[in-house]
């Protein structure tokens, strides 16, 4: 037998691949990949998720994110068709053909990653499902060994999710104990959000209450907390403010501070990295500097900074704009 050869690339290779941008079903809210949605029961999970599910399949904006159009499919395993018709009539009155329903599935050990294979073979624009609950398509094997179920039934989903180019969420509750960090509080081991790309975790101070925080960490976001309301009257989860942590670590940046300042000043640059920090005068390299602006890429947006990356032969360049002089 012989021994299957790994497939490498060098660095040199890596850095002068031409690799698409990150997607998102949610500009700057959701990326592509698997993530965990977690929350107490009846704390208004399926409500907001049913708003995030809607909104993409009719390609409007969800809060104030823009979605990318697509066919959605919720797998909502812990109601039935009457109640999910009810739910979907309060928030509208047309739903689109592209929001598809479920409330039976197989496990993920009896054939559902097939299930969801098919699905998108039928329908190529699929690009979010949603498995409310995880724990309805996973088997009680009694495995004393949580850490290794966990990560193997997330990581087959991110398998999936990666291998398409999609945005699977899959909705887990949160243990009754309290923690600083709501996000390690979901329900089973480190495993489960080690091997998800993101926890979206939904905290109500306490039942009665209609306020709520939604704590959001994952690779390819940056950490946020929004706040939001549920409206009794129209059964939607309203967005009221955010609490960007990035915001103010981009205003505390000195190097960031100081490409603002040249280009306030000059309007424009285009030319390498190294270049740039040669006239903001700081003492970092050029990688460092273009880490940081695509870090505080959508931050330098808000405040009319507009940044691309070219690349001419073996040079990459950057461009960057000034827009509200």
């Amino acid at each position: 037998m012989s021994t299957e050869k790994i497939r490498t690339i060098n660095g040199k290779e890596l850095l002068q691949m031409e690799l698409p941008p990150i997607r998102f079903i949610a500009e700057d809210f959701i990326p592509q990949g698997l993530h965990i949605f977690a929350g107490m029961p009846k704390v208004g999970k399926s409500w907001l998720l049913l708003l995030l599910c809607l909104k993409v399949a009719q390609g409007e904006k969800f809060w104030n994110y823009q979605t990318e159009k697509g066919t959605v499919l919720y797998l909502c395993l812990e109601d039935s068709y009457n109640r999910v018709q009810m739910r979907l009539s309060e928030i509208t009155e047309d739903a689109p053909e592209s929001l598809h329903f479920a409330v039976m599935v197989n496990s993920l050990s009896n054939g559902l990653l097939e299930q969801i294979e098919l699905f998108i073979s039928e329908h190529h624009d699929t690009n979010l499902i949603v498995i409310d609950t995880l724990q309805k398509v996973r088997d009680g094997t009694g495995d004393s060994n949580y850490y290794a179920g966990d990560y193997k039934d997330i990581g087959a989903l991110k398998n999936i999710a990666d291998e398409k180019g999609i945005t699977i969420i899959a909705v887990q509750h949160r243990r009754k104990q309290k923690s600083d960090d709501p996000h390690i509080s979901i329900s089973g081991s480190t495993g489960m959000t080690g091997a998800a790309d993101g926890s979206y975790v939904l905290v109500r101070p306490d039942e009665k209450s209609n306020d709520a925080k939604l704590y959001i960490r994952g690779r390819d976001i940056e950490e946020k907390i929004l706040n939001i309301k549920f409206n009794s009257d129209t059964f939607e989860w309203e967005f009221i403010s955010g609490d960007t942590p990035i915001a103010d670590a981009m205003k505390s940046d000195t190097v960031i501070s100081a490409v603002i300042s040249y280009l306030k000043e000059n309007g424009e640059f285009m030319g390498q990295a190294s270049e740039l920090v040669e006239k903001i005068k700081l003492n970092v390299k050029g990688n460092v500097l273009t880490r940081k602006l695509k870090r505080y890429e959508n931050e330098l947006k808000k405040i009319g900074i507009e940044f691309v990356k070219n690349r001419t032969g073996e040079k990459r360049e950057l461009l960057l704009v000034y827009t509200q002089q």
